[in-house]
């Protein structure tokens, strides 16, 4: 699914937000993956048995970024990624919507995402549609990153 977004990514001409290498290529993407789903929860959607979505949460924001922890217990999406072949389907805001149940049901109330702010800012008004506030800017060397929050 990451090698395919970026493919699907650098289709519609942005190359700037995870570049124009397969994920799968990139040094340390086997591991980080693996972390993603032994050292943090990892949830798959599926559509007729097969993935369609993933998403990855954590009680904190990525330690390479520059993005201070909540002041109070949070749950932090990690990961969001979908297979664009279900593209339209709801996959996603389904994952998100997991999120904020499990966000609940762990008793904390805050749940946070970042994400790449560039294009136009599409990204960040998906995340605004399922029901997320953008709240703090960042950059991470020139990538213009978005923090949003949702109170569950």
């Amino acid at each position: 699914m990451l090698d395919s977004a970026v493919a699907w990514m650098n289709a519609r001409g942005n190359t700037e937000q995870w570049g124009t290498i397969p994920y799968s290529r990139r040094p340390g993407a086997a591991e980080r993956v693996g972390r993603y789903t032994t050292e943090n929860m990892p949830f798959i959607a599926e559509r007729d048995g097969a993935p369609a979505g993933a998403l990855v949460l954590d009680t904190g924001p990525s330690p390479q970024l520059p993005i201070a922890p909540a002041a109070e217990p949070e749950r932090y999406v990690r990961l969001l990624v979908g297979d664009r072949r279900y593209a339209g389907l709801g996959i996603g805001a389904a994952l998100l919507h997991r999120a904020v149940e499990e966000t609940r049901r762990a008793g904390v109330a805050l749940l946070r995402v970042d994400c790449w702010a560039g294009g136009g800012g599409e990204l960040v008004a998906y995340y605004e549609r399922n029901g997320f506030t953008a709240t703090d800017h960042f950059r991470s060397g020139t990538w213009p990153g978005r923090v949003l929050e949702r109170r569950v």
